[in-house]
């Protein structure tokens, strides 16, 4: 299938999810890691290549950090906490994955300390079907 004839993936959060999960994205665009407010710098109003990004987005039970519709990818920012939970991250990453999305994992350091090769990371991300 074409990406232009592509279909985007659902993106509807069950209403009796939405209360917790609204609240919750919310909380966390207001208060973010220092490595996602430093990423968002360079994501937002489309700074990166005029790609449009969101942050803190709902799918399902799962909020994610970074999306950018037009080409269905995730940008997740990890920290030291996901060390512990690599089979959440898992399932969490198979689930996002049946609804079509492409999950781009990087981690706090990357962010902070190689900005670039994030951006280039990205980038490759978007180009690659």
């Amino acid at each position: 299938m074409s990406d232009e004839t592509r279909q985007p993936p659902m993106e509807k959060t069950p209403p009796n999810w939405w209360d917790r999960l609204g609240t919750l994205a919310r909380e966390k665009r207001q208060q973010p890691t220092p490595a996602e407010a430093h990423l968002w710098t360079f994501l937002r109003n489309r700074q990166l290549n005029d790609l449009k990004f969101r942050r803190q987005t709902a799918f399902g039970p799962f909020i994610v950090d970074f999306y950018c519709a037009e080409h269905h990818l995730v940008v997740e920012v990890d920290g030291p906490i996901h060390s512990d939970r690599t089979t959440e991250d898992i399932e969490r990453q198979n689930y996002l994955e049946q609804l079509g999305l492409h999950v781009l994992r990087v981690t706090n350091e990357q962010v902070l300390q190689h900005t670039d090769e994030v951006l280039k990371m990205i980038c490759a991300a978007i180009k690659s079907p």
